[in-house]
């Protein structure tokens, strides 16, 4: 019988930690520059749609999770729904942020008055859409069966008249006379009406949400535009935490930051991953290190359609100590929700980059990275003409090396004595093409790589 009992004992408890919620995406409590999930060490890589994929009613999420999943990547990112695009706006061809008319989906319910912009009845503010909350948790529970973070964004300024125009937010859109304002002022403290209607749409959203894992909060996308404050920034952020408070949860909350970089220099203390777009050369990720938090590059774009530039940009990027990085990728549309379609638009996409960054993936996860910080004084000399080197370290046991240019490199490492093995990778194969035994006495030692095209990565492990 105390057997019996033992054993029963044994399996409810086995079942009830099964059942248990897991804890959501943190920092990682031994090195904040990386993040912890479902208590492992990691890092987010993935190549994305535009951000429609909640808002737009036509875009097939459960087949565009499943094609992310079968690349191995794990993160997407999208948008809430308050702003919405244009067809044609950016010159993006097939759009998933610039919805059909009527197709647009977004909090608010409709009213049976008619009038809105892009089709189909105007919004009342003060009322919620059942259907878009189904389909907003179904979006994260589908990312989470597949082993997928979302990087789920409130709010966007409006670049553009045409971009207010479309907003449920507009007076001209709603029946409650809200948002007569003009589109620069939409993101500030001036307008306690209108706020209070942006804070009630981040403390629902929040609220039902609250039980997922894989989910973090972007305050606004792209503030530097638009006429978006910090003290409007540090409002929402504050109202994320004060709702989660008495929810017994606590979602990470990330801040658009800069394009390219910028130095901060009064962090929000409720921010903990800082985003930039198109940070290359990775400038924010060592300008911004020592707040030892997340530093994300969460958007690419105009370089061009190949895939070369914004391999570069990811490789530079972890390997200098970012921690998330997301292409936007264009291949990603309604009807080609598997990465087919054609990119007519100012980025990349397609099976060429999905699978270089796949590759760069499995490179970092290759390695115990929570105890690696970039350190590129242990290259000593012999880096090609016009090409840079970054080291991801941690000193005598692993060392991560990206080189960025050129077609040969005779590396001078400094390196503690000791017996090392080392490969050279192919970045655009994902091949080790050579392999060196180092027996070391400490000191500089010479690596020679391979030929190569364009760029190349070292993976430096001490043996036993």
């Amino acid at each position: 019988m105390q057997r019996f009992s033992f054993v029963l004992t044994t399996l409810v408890a086995g079942l009830a930690a099964a059942a248990a919620p897991q804890k959501p995406i943190a920092l990682h409590p031994e090195n904040g520059h990386y993040l912890v999930w479902h208590g492992k060490p990691t890092i987010l890589i993935t190549s994305g749609e535009h951000y429609g994929g909640v808002l737009n009613r036509d875009f097939d999420y459960v087949k565009y999770f499943d094609t992310l999943a079968g690349l191995g990547f794990n993160l997407t990112r999208t948008f809430s729904g308050a702003y919405c695009e244009p067809v044609g706006a950016f010159n993006i061809e097939n759009n998933t942020l610039a919805p059909l008319p009527g197709r647009l989906i977004c909090p608010w319910a409709r009213s049976e008055a008619l009038g809105y912009r892009n089709g189909g009845n105007k919004f009342d503010l003060t009322r919620w859409d059942p259907a878009y909350f189904a389909r907003l948790r179904d979006f994260v529970a589908q990312a989470q069966k597949r082993g997928i973070a979302v990087e789920l964004v409130l709010f966007c300024p409006f670049y553009e008249e045409d971009m207010w125009a479309l907003s449920p937010m507009n007076a001209a859109n709603n029946v409650n006379g809200i948002g007569t304002m003009v589109r620069t002022e939409v993101y500030t403290l001036e307008h306690p009406e209108l706020l209070a209607i942006q804070d009630a749409m981040v403390e629902k959203i929040v609220t039902e949400l609250k039980d997922f894992d894989n989910l973090y909060y972007e305050i606004c996308n792209e503030p530097y535009f638009g006429g978006v404050t910090l003290e409007w920034q540090a409002h929402i952020a504050a109202t994320i935490a004060r709702t989660e408070a008495p929810l017994g949860v606590k979602h990470l909350i990330a801040q658009n930051i800069a394009n390219k970089n910028k130095k901060i220099d009064r962090p929000d203390p409720n921010v903990s991953i800082f985003n930039f777009h198109y940070a290359k050369p990775p400038v924010a990720v060592t300008e911004n290190y020592g707040l030892n938090k997340v530093i994300a590059d969460d958007e690419t774009g105009f370089s061009g359609s190949a895939p070369k530039p914004y391999r570069l940009e990811a490789w530079d990027f972890m390997i200098a100590g970012g921690g998330i990085f997301s292409n936007l990728d264009y291949s990603f549309s309604v009807g080609h929700e598997d990465g087919s379609g054609k990119v007519n638009a100012p980025g990349t996409g397609g099976p060429e980059i999905h699978r270089q960054l796949g590759i760069l993936k499995r490179f970092m996860e290759g390695f115990d990275f929570i105890r690696m910080a970039p350190n590129d004084s242990i290259i000593k000399g012999g880096v090609p003409e016009k090409a840079t080197a970054r080291a991801l370290v941690q000193e005598g046991r692993q060392y991560a090396i990206y080189i960025n240019g050129g077609s040969r490199a005779e590396l001078n490492v400094e390196l503690p004595a000791g017996r090392y093995f080392a490969e050279w990778v192919n970045t655009k194969t994902g091949k080790v093409d050579a392999r060196q035994q180092i027996d070391h006495s400490g000191g500089v030692t010479l690596l020679s790589s391979p030929q190569y095209t364009d760029d190349i990565a070292l993976r430096i492990m001490r043996q036993p």
